[in-house]
């Protein structure tokens, strides 16, 4: 609050500025007045003929504006209100003492921390014609400050985007909107212009602030939008790879329709390598998945890690997946043994699924080089049964094994399943992460 209090007191000082020159030679006529002659008057009439009526006191605000601007100067700003609505009651006001009054009123309400009348008393100035086109700008973004602080955000919207038109917005500003928008519960608005100020961002070369993205992410939340809730969050993990921003992108994945045993196995893949599994089951499961697979020493791997992190708690779960993890060393020792035979067989084989599978169980086996050449090979072959699956694992290998560009290629090759391409975008946005 008191920052934004100082920036409605520095406009204020603008409002004494305009009555110490407005009255400074008022005051001065107002001593002279009893010893004036009728040859002062001639020269006082002539005189008058250069001034502007427009911006000409009237005789009957003279003296409570005077008496009102030594009360500011002297900072007795109690005594500035009373003389001010003396002024205020005089009858036949011109427009400049109403613009006078205004700027006065605001000086002695800013400087009394009374923002609301403060607000008032300088937008009651800022379309009546008499303040300078250099100073509207200025004016414009504080009455978007004052209306914030003052919880009115239907104004402080409608003074920040004029700000921001006036060509003088600032991230302040911005965020002032947005804020505004937000907490008027409009996400629609607040989504249009937080998209649009990051879009502008971007087009600077600037990367959009993480506050920016939140506010995006969490009106998409309210909106209910699941589509727009993922992208947001796509967004805040390509410019903020935070644990606590793959973890809610992964449970998306989760959510998501059409979900079948391979693209929920490859999500569990992603969500291994970002490190953002934490529930028991999610090891259980991707272990089980794995096995199914034909990947024992990935289950194998996954199971470690769990017992290594202490996941299971309670010895029932710790004495299934015991079991679990005896199942899949048994089954990984014999499937290491037939390997090389599987391999050899899969040179000679009309379609490349046999090769895909090697590659699939060095990969499970953090054999990255020997999965990536029999993975390329299986692609290169052709005639699979899934394309798109195998060209992910390709790129999981390739960026395992240190080829992160290739890898990059080899995801963006992933078509025909929307959730294995989305999984794959992801593992394409890790890779140039990593």
């Amino acid at each position: 609050m008191n920052t934004k209090h100082n920036w409605m007191v520095a406009l204020a000082a603008g409002a004494l500025l305009t009555a110490v020159v407005q009255f400074a030679p008022l005051a001065a006529a107002q001593a002279q007045e009893g010893g004036r002659t009728h040859k002062d008057d001639d020269k006082g009439d002539k005189a008058d003929k250069g001034k502007d009526p427009k911006h000409t006191v009237s005789k009957g605000e003279a003296k409570p504006l005077k008496a009102a601007q030594d009360a500011m100067q002297a900072k007795k700003y109690p005594d500035a209100l009373l003389h001010l609505k003396e002024a205020e009651g005089v009858s036949g006001k011109t427009p400049w003492d109403e613009h006078l009054i205004n700027e006065m009123y605001g000086y002695v309400y800013a400087h009394t921390a009374d923002l609301a009348n403060a607000e008032k008393a300088f937008e009651a100035t800022l379309n009546d014609g008499f303040t300078d086109p250099g100073e509207i700008p200025g004016k414009l973004k504080v009455l978007a400050q004052v209306n914030y602080q003052l919880k009115q955000y239907d104004k402080a919207i409608d003074f920040g985007q004029r700000t921001i038109k006036a060509g003088v917005g600032d991230e302040e500003m911005n965020t002032i909107v947005a804020q505004s928008f937000y907490l008027k519960n409009d996400f629609k608005g607040t989504l249009k212009f937080v998209s649009e100020w990051a879009d502008s961002d971007l087009k600077k070369g600037k990367e959009p602030k993480e506050q920016t993205l939140n506010l995006i992410l969490s009106s998409c939340i309210k909106l209910d939008d699941a589509e727009c809730t993922s992208k947001s969050l796509e967004r805040l993990v390509t410019y903020y790879p935070k644990p606590e921003y793959w973890g809610n992108l992964v449970i998306t994945l989760f959510q998501a329709q059409g979900q079948n045993d391979k693209s929920l196995l490859n999500t569990y893949r992603l969500a291994n390598e970002v490190d953002v599994l934490k529930r028991p089951d999610d090891y259980t499961e991707y272990a089980q998945l794995a096995i199914e697979a034909g990947s024992p020493g990935e289950a194998q791997h996954v199971l470690e890690k769990a017992f290594q992190k202490n996941v299971f708690t309670d010895q029932r779960s710790q004495d299934k997946n015991k079991r679990l993890l005896a199942s899949a060393e048994t089954a990984a020792k014999q499937d290491l043994q037939s390997l090389p035979k599987i391999a050899t067989d899969a040179e000679s084989a009309a379609t490349g699924d046999k090769s895909v599978g090697v590659g699939l169980a060095y990969l499970g086996y953090q054999q990255y080089d020997k999965a990536a050449e029999a993975l390329g090979k299986g692609v290169s072959k052709g005639g699979l049964k899934n394309d798109g699956e195998a060209h992910l694992l390709l790129g999981i290998a390739q960026l395992k094994s240190g080829h992160k560009e290739d890898a990059v290629k080899s995801f963006k090759a992933v078509k025909g399943d929307a959730n294995l391409e989305r999984i794959a975008n992801l593992w394409s946005l890790h890779a140039k992460q990593a």
